[in-house]
């Protein structure tokens, strides 16, 4: 069974937010001549390693909810210019919106289990995925959703 990480999604008010971020990086690296992949570089090396790359993302927390993920591809070990190891994430740049669920600020990354991951507004119908994003959040803190 694949297994998930969760991060904080610093700097971004929304999903539109982070899709702009990866559209703009992507055109970014695509103009420097640098292979064209979302890399997402953190601290810490996961230990369980398989059960991510078997299926599992990377679900992105905005504004105090889990709000999106997006797959991981694969997970790298690299050096920084400081001589620090930390481990390259490697994204599928779609951006699938999930159930808003509430989250607490934390550092770094966390482990995410199945069972806790929100399911995909795809999957749940066009109700959910049709409502502005910030409508979804609110109805989501109130236990309307």
């Amino acid at each position: 069974m694949s297994l998930h990480l969760i991060k904080l999604c610093v700097g971004c008010e929304s999903i539109a937010d982070l899709v702009a971020w990866i559209t703009e990086s992507s055109v970014a690296r695509r103009a420097r001549g640098l292979l064209d992949e979302q890399v997402h570089v953190t601290r810490m090396m996961p230990k369980r390693v398989e059960e991510i790359l078997d299926g599992g993302s990377l679900y992105w927390v905005i504004k105090g909810q889990t709000s999106c993920r997006q797959a991981v591809l694969d997970l790298r070990s690299v050096t920084g210019a400081d001589g620090i190891g930390r481990c390259a994430i490697v994204l599928e740049p779609e951006v699938i919106p999930v159930e808003p669920r509430p989250c607490r600020p934390f550092q770094g990354w966390r482990y995410l289990e199945p069972i806790a991951a929100g399911r995909d507004l795809a999957s749940i119908g066009s109700f959910d995925q049709d409502m502005p994003e910030a409508l979804r959040r609110e109805l989501a803190q109130l236990g309307l959703l």
